[in-house]
């Protein structure tokens, strides 16, 4: 028999958001270690908040938010928090129920300033890999560096000289600008919508645009990212932030090894590396301009050959922040605010990849 609507809805319901997901849904796994992270949390959260005036949005709301936006690709928080009007899975995740209001937008940009002064970001990513470690999931002696260039939100047209003095433009919205022939680099010209923000270019023969250097650390057991930073992209940032990461997490009590790529071929590098007791399994440089720094004695144990075999893995972290993360433009102005997005993508990212080693 032809079924017909009903023309009178339900006046009252004793369904709750959690009863429409699945009991097999992955995003369940990756709730409850989400939860356990922001539980250690807590005393954070504490000393962020006065204990008088007016109940804020509960901190493990927000970040929960980050991540969600992380997993579905949603492009804006004034589009996520739309959607939150009418998903029953986001409202699940974020402990909401039916008749709970969703919070604006702004509440994001308010609640920002409080997460960079408390470090909440960064906490959030080392409570997550805590987990991953008492799971035996990583390795303490084996990872891999690399970096990428996040594009900045800046255009070029706000990258003017420095002693340029400033005029009113032809178009507020759109004016127009005309630097061709003109020799633009970063000892002479900063951009005026994100100074912090470097001219960069992956390679000769690529454009340059104005963008953030993302590097991070890979342990080689099960491709989770243990560490990140964001730096100006300046041609060393890669180098600088590989040293300074590996310093706090190479093995006390085995000789670890880092594989990268030849862009880390280089005698400061290789005898950081070889300072901290960490084994530079570097790529060789091809360039004939100079010699390699690496010598046979890295090269010769059957080592060296699975870490450049595993090391390119890493770039599966990148795609994903980049694709399904929604990082390859970050959506903030300054370096401290988008290495906050960049610790939560990347929190998201190890989130999806260790509910799928759990149930595994």
């Amino acid at each position: 028999m032809r079924g017909r609507p009903k023309q009178q809805t339900t006046l009252f319901s004793l369904r709750t958001p959690g009863d429409r997901v699945p009991a097999a849904h992955p995003l369940r796994r990756v709730k409850d270690m989400a939860d356990a992270a922001l539980a250690a949390l807590s005393p954070t959260f504490d000393a962020m908040y006065s204990d008088t005036g007016r109940p804020s949005i509960p901190p493990e709301q927000l970040l929960k938010s980050c991540l969600l936006m992380a997993f579905y690709s949603v492009r804006s928080e004034r589009l996520f928090c739309e959607q939150l009007d009418y998903n029953l899975l986001f409202r699940w995740f974020l402990d909401m129920g039916m008749e709970d209001a969703s919070f604006d937008h702004s509440t994001f940009s308010q609640n920002r300033d409080r997460l960079l002064e408390h470090d909440v970001a960064r906490r959030f990513f080392l409570a997550v890999m805590s987990q991953a470690q008492s799971a035996g999931l990583t390795s303490s002696e084996h990872f891999s560096v690399d970096g990428s260039l996040i594009e900045a939100w800046a255009s070029l047209k706000s990258f003017r000289p420095k002693d340029e003095k400033k005029e009113p433009p032809d178009d507020k919205g759109n004016p127009t600008v005309n630097f061709h022939g003109q020799k633009r680099g970063n000892a002479t010209h900063a951009s005026t919508t994100d100074p912090e923000a470097t001219l960069a270019r992956k390679g000769n023969g690529k454009e340059a645009r104005l963008a953030y250097s993302l590097n991070g650390v890979m342990e080689n057991r099960n491709g989770l990212l243990v560490d990140l930073a964001v730096m100006p992209a300046n041609g060393f940032a890669e180098r600088d932030a590989a040293v300074m990461m590996l310093e706090g997490l190479k093995s006390r009590n085995a000789r670890a090894s880092v594989g990268a790529d030849k862009g880390y071929d280089t005698a400061d590098f290789v005898a950081d590396c070889r300072r901290m007791g960490v084994t530079p399994h570097i790529a060789q440089t091809t360039d004939t301009r100079r010699r390699s720094a690496i010598d046979r004695r890295t090269t010769r144990p059957a080592g060296y050959a699975l870490s450049q075999r595993i090391r390119k893995r890493i770039e599966e972290v990148w795609g994903w922040m980049k694709t399904v993360g929604g990082f390859r433009k970050t959506r903030f102005k300054g370096r401290e605010r988008t290495e906050l997005a960049a610790y939560l993508v990347g929190a998201a990212y190890n989130l999806v990849r260790m509910a799928r080693l759990v149930a595994a």
